[in-house]
């Protein structure tokens, strides 16, 4: 049967994602007219720990929302986010049963309507386990967050109602331990945006080099992701607005599979010899970056230092949402985060221009 142009589903006609988080670290005022076709802003970090009590502790934004919400396009969404890196001992406490589970709920709700955020982004790393504390507070001893976060992402979505619910979700396998074929179509069906980490795919624990993110590396995310279950139209892939490097043994002529040296200590702990530097700071070294147009990432290793670099460059961004977004019909992006982007805004354009193609 034909259908008029004119005529369009819902999800066709929605404006595609584009989510920003901005983080307390890196706060450089936004230009308003540079901020164009973002959607969601989300400010990161609520603590975890402050809604497992009764009544909830005190999140005071490190920038007040409605500050914030003048600094972008009318109808951008102000969102909390909750946890990130190393914060889940709130999540671990508030997904126990379901007493506790409704509590953290409603006091995530009346945190949100209390300080007038518009959603809320659980920023879980990771349920199941693989966290930072991973050595001390061994998986085995978290199996129970498996079914249970689903639980408790449908117990904030019952208690915020209107507002949306969106998870932050790893982008190594390895990671995805509550991510299961039986629990991924039940997360899915609890939120309302899932906002893909698809970089740091090389970090401290690996002893072999390898792209933090790449075209290749964030398809295989996606699509994994895909075959559990996961709605694709609520995903947003993500970008990192910053480069990492890894020391590496001896020299490195290639960017897969050079040995490193030991990056994690016994206990987990950061050795010291690896790292992030955002691309504000734009080290000299990106310059020489070379592109793998295999994997589809950016790469450089240095001699003097015998770090090796990885990144993303515009020409991957565009690929990626050639290749990803259009291709798996996503339903946008998000980036961490908007106060590391370079002086130029280098990497914002890229994801601007990309939405145009969608």
């Amino acid at each position: 049967m034909h259908i008029p142009r004119t005529v369009t589903t819902a999800a066709a006609a929605a404006a595609p994602r584009f989510a920003m988080y901005y983080d307390q670290w890196h706060t450089a005022s936004p230009s308003k007219d540079a901020m164009a076709g973002i959607t969601h802003v989300i400010t990161a970090f609520a603590s975890t720990t402050l809604f497992t009590s009764d009544p909830p502790g005190t999140y005071t934004p490190f920038t007040d929302v409605s500050t914030l919400r003048s600094q972008f396009p009318d109808g951008t969404k102000v969102c909390m986010a909750i946890g990130g890196w190393g914060d889940s001992a709130g999540f671990s406490v508030g997904q126990k049963d379901d007493t506790s589970r409704k509590l953290y709920a409603k006091n995530i709700a009346s945190t949100l309507d209390s300080l007038g955020y518009d959603c809320i982004d659980v920023d879980w790393e990771y349920p199941g386990g693989n966290g930072e504390d991973y050595k001390q507070n061994p998986n085995s001893g978290k199996t129970d967050e498996i079914a249970n976060y689903a639980l408790l992402l449908q117990e904030i979505k019952s208690a915020i109602g209107d507002k949306e619910l969106s998870i932050a979700v790893p982008g190594l396998e390895r990671d995805m331990i509550a991510f299961t074929s039986e629990q991924v179509p039940k997360i899915s069906a609890a939120v309302d945006v899932v906002n893909v980490m698809s970089y740091d795919l090389m970090n401290r624990r690996d002893n072999t080099t390898n792209h933090h993110t790449s075209v290749k590396g964030s398809l295989a995310t996606v699509d994994k992701y895909i075959s559990l279950g996961m709605d694709a139209a609520k995903m947003n892939l993500g970008f990192a607005f910053y480069a990492k490097y890894f020391t590496a043994q001896g020299e490195c002529t290639q960017p897969i599979g050079c040995p490193t040296v030991s990056l994690e200590d016994a206990s987990g702990g950061d050795t010291g010899k690896s790292g992030a530097v955002t691309f504000q700071e734009v080290p000299p070294v990106l310059a020489s970056g070379k592109a793998d147009t295999d994997q589809g990432g950016q790469w450089f290793w240095d001699s003097a230092t015998s770090y090796f670099w990885t990144w993303d460059t515009p020409d991957f961004v565009a690929q990626k949402f050639e290749k990803i977004v259009k291709a798996r019909g996503l339903g946008g992006v998000m980036a961490w985060s908007l106060g590391e982007d370079d002086a130029s805004r280098t990497y914002i354009k890229a994801l601007q221009t990309g939405l145009k193609t969608l």
